[in-house]
């Protein structure tokens, strides 16, 4: 089939398009050429009336049969029946050969270098929608040492019959779940569970929940695994209690796979998108994971929440450390400290670190990780960042160093208003979200505070997702 054969972008008539998009039915077949990758990491082509196409795992070049899913808002969604003629930035080995079925990696399809390109690329595109933020230099991206097999939790659906479980995630707009098989983004002893998970459902012939009918017991699965132990841990959340059945799968899973250590029982009666339940139940003496990031150590519960790839963890706690610049004299505030990770990395060169955290039992987390390391210069609030920060305000006759992790939606302005307050020399701000951080960003510069640089790190490889270490000082006039 020859290349040119494929359409480009061209000017769109909306009524012939309209027309067009009514015949186009679900299981339609098209011949596109893959222009770019929205932020979903969807391939973006144009029908020959020019209307939007986004087709799973392709990449930016490639020719492919598309095979239309559904139609929506104005936009099909696809998936390639078969790659007429692959792009050069196509990989040529690529780790998974299912990504456009699963879509839980957008970007596996793509060449490494080529990923971190798009990445840095939407950083920049962000930041160019302020401009008091063009003086900002974003560095290339920063990789872990594993691509593959770096994700060291996985929460996962389990749906089906007992004689043929499938364990895996939702499909994207779907209530559908994908089976996952190897997956190559999981660290091989999350496949090697799920696997012995599935046979054990079989062969206990355990009832898997049905969110339709409100019958049966397994709903979720959850593994943490810690590289520092090389030990495993298997959460089982049901729709009730009933310990029978659950025990005996966690004892064949245990036997299937030694380097589980913990097995817990999880119970969730509620109707909703919440995984866990109030209630834990262990089925095993032991009841926490030991990790280490650098130096420091953490114990991790099934409930923590802790990053998901240690190694590009330890590169983004090494960042903020080398731009705190800390003498053993200075006073750091961690915001959104959770479990205290970048707290705890910061602390044995500081005169004091104090974590703000809204989540309690995180907090107590965090507590407890500071006394298991030794460290006895970390306190830990729990509660409301900006009340707290008002609070911390009339307290503390300064702060060197403030640092900011909030979730993906970013800060509440009164939040940086009142870390902007405290005059700290420099703010270092952890973000997952490039528009979010951005917005902040150009906040902030408003507030006396110019960022200097960005050092993306690309904690999640294979996917869209990447986390950004910015680095901000205090501009002369307001100091």
């Amino acid at each position: 089939m020859n290349k040119s054969r494929a359409p480009l972008a061209r000017t769109v008539d909306h009524a012939h398009a309209e027309k067009t998009f009514a015949r186009m039915t679900r299981n339609s077949i098209l011949e596109l050429r893959i222009q770019n990758l929205d932020e979903d990491g969807y391939g973006t082509a144009r029908s020959e009336e020019g209307m939007t196409l986004k087709v799973s795992g392709t990449v930016p070049g490639d020719v492919v049969l598309a095979v239309v899913d559904h139609v929506a808002g104005g936009t099909a969604f696809c998936h390639p029946k078969k790659i007429v003629q692959p792009s050069p930035l196509r990989s040529k080995n690529p780790p998974c050969r299912e990504s456009a079925d699963c879509f839980g990696c957008p970007l596996i399809a793509l060449k490494y270098v080529e990923q971190k390109n798009w990445k840095r690329g939407m950083i920049l595109a962000e930041l160019a929608k302020y401009p008091q933020l063009a003086g900002c230099h974003v560095h290339d991206l920063m990789s872990p040492d594993n691509l593959i097999h770096y994700r060291t939790t996985a929460k996962l659906t389990i749906a089906g019959k007992f004689s043929e479980p499938c364990i895996g995630i939702y499909r994207r707009a779907s209530h559908d779940v994908y089976n996952l098989g190897q997956c190559p983004i999981h660290h091989p002893l999350i496949n090697k569970v799920i696997d012995a998970v599935r046979k054990g459902i079989s062969k206990g012939r355990v009832p898997i929940y049905n969110p339709g009918s409100k019958m049966g017991l397994l709903r979720y699965l959850m593994v943490r695994v810690s590289t520092h132990e090389k030990k495993a841990m298997v959460t089982f959340v049901t729709a009730k209690r009933s310990f029978n059945e659950i025990h005996h799968l966690g004892r064949f899973v245990q036997a299937a796979v030694p380097e589980v250590e913990i097995v817990v029982q999880n119970v969730n009666a509620s109707e909703g998108n919440v995984i866990l339940g109030q209630q834990d139940h262990f089925l095993t003496t032991k009841k926490y994971l030991t990790e280490k990031i650098g130096e420091v150590t953490f114990r991790v519960s099934p409930r923590s929440f802790f990053q998901v790839n240690t190694g590009a963890a330890h590169l983004i706690y090494s960042q903020v450390r080398d731009w705190a610049a800390l003498t053993g004299t200075e006073t750091v505030l961690d915001l959104y400290c959770g479990i205290g990770g970048i707290a705890l990395y910061l602390a044995r060169q500081a005169r004091q670190v104090i974590g703000v955290e809204v989540v309690e039992e995180a907090v107590v987390d965090a507590a407890s990780n500071a006394r298991i390391n030794g460290i006895h210069n970390c306190r830990f609030e729990a509660g409301d960042a900006a009340e707290l920060l008002e609070e911390l305000a009339e307290e503390l006759n300064t702060v060197d160093i403030a640092v900011l992790n909030p979730p993906r939606k970013g800060c509440d302005h009164n939040v940086l208003e009142r870390v902007a307050a405290l005059s700290p020399r420099s703010i270092i701000y952890v973000s997952c979200s490039p528009q979010s951080l951005a917005r902040d960003l150009a906040q902030l510069s408003t507030l006396g505070y110019d960022c200097r640089e960005i050092q993306p790190v690309d904690m999640f490889p294979q996917t869209v997702h990447v986390e950004n270490v910015a680095r901000l000082e205090k501009t002369l006039k307001s100091a």
